[in-house]
């Protein structure tokens, strides 16, 4: 028999611990105040400025943007508006009780449309990423990544590798005894065998409610910015000199409230992005302002 206790035989070990009143003092460890260990949140005035935006019903997770297109992202739907002047182009959704659950993030790639997916909120969590052609919508590809801790919420390619994030929640659609500081990005290669991981800041995980990191992409300035569920913020990191966490450098104020977000890399250094507001049902473009020097 191994000599080694899992972690569930620890946690149910400490409670028993604290159950039969000994002196382990577990309700201190408990009572702790994260909170107010928490940093607090660097911000530089930054604001984005508002260009446009779009009643789209059915982007309720995400949106993904080309030269002349942006695709909004919903559950097991997507839409194909022209950004000159709204047009819906087209639209595809999959079928009730079908193999998409749950459509996350989602970026342009050429003609390919790749989504991050989930089974959220059912347990096991699983994901998938799907991918569509951005001409007429339809299924293209898929890699599967069965069960892992956390559901894949946003994945992009970045310097030859992939970049993707694993979320876990504060609600019922994580597994038990887990929670949203086990919300990670992970490195991957083409395999998707994870090469490193890191965790969030707690300055930026204090931001997130009961759900999690929602969208994320590499800029053009070697930083990684990153979105929740509900905040109107958009969250600058970089990798960590030393260490596991990725750090925060600074928040931006955006018009939109988290979620799946996309940056339009046709605009060039104009550092154009598309969100969307999920309470509204809208889609919106914007830019963001470029980082003072110094940060």
């Amino acid at each position: 028999m191994s000599s080694f206790l899992t972690r569930r035989e620890v946690m149910v070990s400490l409670t028993g611990l604290a159950t039969l009143g000994g002196s382990f003092p577990l309700r201190a460890v408990a009572a702790g105040s994260v909170e107010d260990a928490t940093p607090a949140l660097a911000r530089h005035g930054l604001v984005a400025t508002e260009l446009a935006r779009w009643d789209i019903p059915e982007a309720n997770q995400g949106v993904a943007v080309d030269a002349e297109h942006f695709y909004g992202i919903g559950n097991r739907v997507l839409v194909k508006h022209r950004k000159a002047d709204g047009v819906r182009v087209s639209q595809w959704s999959g079928p009730r009780n079908g193999p998409i659950f749950h459509y996350n993030a989602g970026y342009v790639d050429g003609t390919k449309l790749i989504l991050a997916h989930s089974n959220f909120p059912q347990l096991p969590m699983a994901s998938s990423l799907e991918i569509h052609d951005t001409r007429s919508l339809q299924p293209i590809a898929t890699h599967s990544m069965g069960i892992r801790l956390g559901s894949l919420t946003w994945a992009v390619r970045h310097k030859g590798s992939w970049w993707a994030c694993f979320a876990n929640y504060n609600d019922s659609g994580t597994t038990p005894g887990f929670d949203q500081r086990w919300t990670y990005v992970g490195q991957f290669n083409d395999q998707w065998q994870m090469l490193q991981s890191w965790i969030f800041p707690p300055e930026v995980v204090a931001t997130w409610g009961v759900s999690s990191c929602s969208g994320g992409d590499w800029g053009n300035d070697g930083l990684l910015y990153v979105t929740g569920h509900d905040a109107a913020e958009l969250h600058v990191l970089k990798l960590p000199k030393q260490g596991v966490a990725l750090q925060h450098i600074t928040t931006i104020d955006v018009p939109f409230e988290g979620q799946g977000w996309a940056w339009d890399r046709s605009a060039g250094n104009k550092r154009v992005f598309y969100g969307i507001s999920r309470a509204k049902r809208q889609i919106i473009a914007a830019s963001i302002p470029a980082l003072p020097p110094g940060l």
